[in-house]
């Protein structure tokens, strides 16, 4: 438990970003689960729309730090490769 006012703050600082990662966290990945079930239901039309929302979603995810930019490229570019398949 924290004692000193500092402590106190920098728990009630890491409770609000836990929970605004965690948020940010779950979108980046749906994102990328509806382009895949899409992929996967051999929905062309659903799977274009579903990467063109991806996309800001992995974008978003790298401004706020979650992942690193590399792995948004590689997320991105395998997403698109399996979208130009179908």
């Amino acid at each position: 438990m924290a004692n000193s006012a500092q402590a106190k703050k920098r728990a009630r600082q890491a409770d609000k970003r836990n929970l605004r990662n965690a948020a940010q966290r779950s979108r980046f990945r749906t994102a990328i689960k509806k382009v895949t079930y899409a992929v996967e239901a051999n929905d062309k039309t659903a799977a274009e729309a579903a990467f063109k929302e991806a996309v800001p979603a992995i974008d978003s995810a790298v401004t706020k730090g979650l992942i690193h930019k590399n792995k948004a490229a590689r997320q991105k570019s395998r997403l698109n490769t399996r979208v130009r398949s179908l």
